[in-house]
């Protein structure tokens, strides 16, 4: 699992909050964007209390940017919608789990570590700036 329709939702949402000339509200972006309003709320609502975007309350509301584009990473972003840090497999991202109870024994564990590593590092790294070029 690196990325699912939740982080798609919240990068393709973002890009269109970070082009508005006003707030946005769930029920008007879940319509412009054609996704489900439950699940695109969910999301809203995770990404506003990560700091991502701000809730504006009232008849003009809706979601604006909390931050300016190069100052969120895509690893914040994935973390917000997802929940949880992106794993590449399913034992890469901690080194005490294994799917297959072979903690200790599995010859490619350091490999699944470092390349693990690799991915949080660039994901750390990559701004919304960077993927919105």
């Amino acid at each position: 699992m690196l990325l699912t329709r939740a982080s798609e939702y919240a990068l393709l949402t973002l890009d269109f909050i970070q082009n508005a000339d006003k707030p946005k509200g769930a029920e008007q972006l879940a319509t412009e964007l054609n996704f489900p309003k439950s699940f695109l709320a969910k999301i809203l609502q995770s990404l506003a209390k990560n700091g991502i975007l701000e809730s504006k309350k009232g008849a003009h509301g809706g979601f604006i940017m909390a931050k300016k584009p190069s100052q969120i990473t895509v690893s914040e972003i994935i973390l917000a919608a997802e929940g949880k840090a992106p794993a590449i497999f399913d034992c890469s991202q901690y080194i005490n789990t294994c799917p297959n109870g072979a903690i200790g024994t599995c010859n490619i564990s350091p490999f699944l570590t470092n390349f693990q590593h690799k991915i949080d590092t660039f994901l750390q790294e990559l701004t919304l700036e960077d993927i919105l070029k």
